[in-house]
């Protein structure tokens, strides 16, 4: 409604209030931009750093990308090396209409549905659908998890990103893996949990691409305004999801691991449900010892070089807000610097951001950054 409003009063000035809207409008996005500004600047230690990592802005022929076209031909390159060794997606879903389970009213007037569709081409999933009122096109936001429920509020506290986005103007889709949650499978095995042609951290980012494309047919929805957000598994998810398909506008991941690190348990991409499937039965779940070696891709990956800075720069112009803790440090910006030239060499600049707090867990500061950046971004 405001929207709309100021775009009657820029088109019929005679009152003077089209400046007066504007002004509001740009008053808001300061506002927004303020509480994360911060964050799109590397520490001075961390400035101009790249660490150990082989630069996304040279071809795996080692030749060099200098020019915009060239730049295109080289987030193909590491697109299909990607997509070639974790597994090729199936098509997507792309025109399907949800089932309705329930339907309730939350506070604000937010329309909550538990809905039912397919997220792979044969296997349905449950999620919760919030609509705030209103009758314009909304920005929208995937929240993912390993169940629907905690970001709609019944779940553990700060990881309510679903309620909290909608309270603010977001029409928001919560899905998780609620049933291989539940046996410890945690992930998506495609075509079945003993046959797997996708990894499974792959196929969890097909399942998010295929709820983007449910809430782009949604007539209360903006396509070009939809983003993803999730914390630790969910961050992960999200960070694959929104790198391996262009049309997510921006990303929030919460303290994912954003990079390999086989010292911290919990930058766990060697398990079978990540990047190291394998056959049943499983590696002891932990860190990798030689008693207790990494399987599957994952050893292939590390063994060749590569690491997921090249997945952070298919993100290029689009920006993405790290919410880092215990697992991305400062020092995560040795990795993030690689994206940061790539947006350079492209005339780009504040699309890669980085937050920090000392716990693995969200909390009230590092969440209404997460909520200011989407609001920044997508309301704009």
């Amino acid at each position: 409604m405001i929207r709309s409003l100021c775009i009657l009063l820029l088109i019929v000035p005679l009152f003077g209030g089209g400046r007066a809207c504007a002004q509001k409008e740009d008053s808001r996005s300061i506002e927004k931009w303020e509480k994360i500004e911060a964050g799109f600047s590397p520490p001075y230690e961390f400035k101009n750093k790249y660490g150990d990592f082989r630069s996304p802005l040279k071809f795996y022929d080692g030749s060099i990308v200098t020019t915009t076209e060239d730049w295109k031909k080289r987030k193909k390159e590491i697109l299909n090396k990607w997509h070639g060794m974790m597994g090729d997606w199936p098509a997507f879903i792309e025109d399907q209409i949800p089932e309705i389970i329930e339907e309730s009213v939350r506070e604000n007037g937010i329309k909550q549905y538990k809905i039912r569709f397919y997220w792979t081409p044969d296997e349905m999933t449950n999620g919760y659908l919030l609509i705030p009122v209103g009758s314009e096109k909304k920005p929208a936001v995937v929240t993912v998890f390993y169940e629907p429920k905690t970001a709609i509020g019944l779940g553990k506290p700060y990881r309510d990103f679903a309620i909290q986005l909608a309270k603010r103007g977001f029409v928001t889709l919560s899905i998780g893996t609620t049933e291989s949650t539940r046996a410890k499978t945690y992930s998506l095995y495609y075509p079945s949990l003993d046959d797997v042609e996708v990894q499974p951290l792959s196929m969890l980012a097909y399942a998010a691409v295929n709820s983007w494309f449910l809430l782009a047919n949604m007539p209360e929805v903006d396509a070009a305004r939809i983003g993803i957000v999730g914390h630790s598994f969910g961050g992960k998810w999200a960070m694959f999801a929104s790198c391996l398909f262009d049309k997510f506008a921006c990303a929030a991941w919460s303290d994912p691991g954003i990079v390999f690190d086989e010292k911290r348990e919990n930058i766990n991409y060697w398990e079978p449900w990540y990047l190291g499937y394998h056959p049943k039965p499983w590696r002891k779940r932990g860190v990798i010892t030689p008693e207790n070696p990494a399987k599957g891709l994952y050893p292939k990956l590390v063994d060749e070089g590569f690491d997921l800075h090249e997945l952070h720069a298919l993100m290029v112009p689009r920006p993405f807000l790290v919410s880092g803790g215990a697992e991305d440090p400062p020092s995560r910006w040795e990795a993030l610097n690689h994206t940061i030239a790539v947006n350079k060499l492209l005339g780009f600049e504040n699309r890669v951001a980085m937050t920090n707090r000392a716990e693995h867990t969200p909390d009230s500061t590092s969440n209404e950054q997460i909520y200011s950046f989407f609001e920044y971004f997508l309301k704009k």
